[in-house]
């Protein structure tokens, strides 16, 4: 891993990747629905992200675990990605960012 970036700094840009993947039912990225429950990143560039999915019937409950995990080590800094996805505790709209609400008129 590079030096010159912390590894807060990384956690940030794991953050803005993750940013940029869609649940394809609902028009906002899945780390402000409240889909990506924790990210670990260490010196070594290995990130962990456990994340959940609206449902266990979601569509791309496959593909977008995978899309997370490319995209992820798509980051020069990162040298591998594991995703978790977990069912405990469900998700519910209750976890969704403040923005989140305001894109889909939940306020």
């Amino acid at each position: 891993m590079d030096k010159e970036l912390s590894l807060e700094d990384l956690h940030q840009e794991v953050i803005e990747t993750i940013r940029m993947c869609y649940d394809p039912e609902i028009p906002v990225n899945i780390y402000d629905l409240g889909l990506v429950y924790e990210i670990d990143v260490n010196e070594h560039g290995e990130v962990k992200v456990v994340m959940t999915l609206t449902s266990p019937m979601c569509p791309v409950a496959e593909s977008l675990p995978l899309e997370v995990q490319y995209r992820v080590e798509e980051i020069e800094e990162v040298q591998k990605c594991a995703v978790e996805v977990v069912w405990d505790p469900p998700w519910t709209p209750d976890m969704m960012s403040e923005e989140a609400r305001l894109e889909l008129n939940m306020m």
